[in-house]
């Protein structure tokens, strides 16, 4: 079985030239194994969640929002960041899929774990199974920015399978959490996926 495993290589000298409202960007002088050191920069992150919930058709809620890095409007599942250091991911995925889509849900699962982008920035990323969905109460929570203009769908699995293998559909946490879940199926292992509040040691957490 192929493992990640952690490793820390010595640093140096390490400097924040920015620092934003959520993120900041480090530059670390790193040792590398001939002794020589070397320049990283990388930013910063404070984690995020994402829910892949599933209904009783095996269609997927999803959204679609502007993302101005890329120049885009993409098709995502309901995400958001790790707002305390500490936080129960878990806490943090269902206020997510609440303010998001305003909906709740009944069975939750971890379905995988990532990171982002490990060459340029330490973002990890705990992806969600949530079912027995259904609509919350309560008023809908007031979304503005990017959100105002968010569009809220439910899609069959096979389509994001298909989207994302043509090439279609790029954000990842939905391109990863859709081939996630369709090889779980495929394998009959949703059982076997780990409990919602399992340990995650990139982002460490009480439960």
């Amino acid at each position: 079985m192929l493992k990640d495993t952690p490793e820390e290589w010595r640093v140096t000298a390490t400097a924040t030239p920015f620092t934003g409202k959520k993120t900041s960007v480090r530059t670390d002088e790193v040792v590398m194994p001939d002794g020589s050191t070397a320049t990283r920069d990388y930013q910063v992150h404070p984690g995020s969640v994402a829910v892949l919930a599933l209904d009783d058709q095996e269609r997927v809620l999803v959204l679609r929002q502007y993302r101005h890095p890329v120049r885009h409007k993409l098709w995502e599942i309901p995400a958001g960041l790790l707002d305390i250091p500490g936080e129960n991911p878990l806490h943090a995925a269902q206020r997510e899929l609440y303010e998001e889509a305003h909906v709740k849900a009944e069975d939750w699962r971890v379905l995988t774990d990532v990171y982002t982008t490990p060459g340029g920035c330490d973002e990890a990323v705990r992806i969600f199974l949530a079912r027995g969905v259904s609509e919350a109460e309560g008023e809908r929570y007031e979304v503005s920015e990017e959100e105002a203009d968010m569009e809220v769908a439910r899609v069959p699995l096979a389509d994001l399978v298909r989207g994302a293998l043509a090439g279609d559909l790029h954000n990842n946490c939905l391109v990863v959490g859709a081939l996630a879940l369709h090889a779980a199926l495929a394998d009959g292992a949703l059982d076997a996926l780990r409990p919602a509040e399992a340990p995650w040691p990139a982002r460490p957490f009480t439960v």
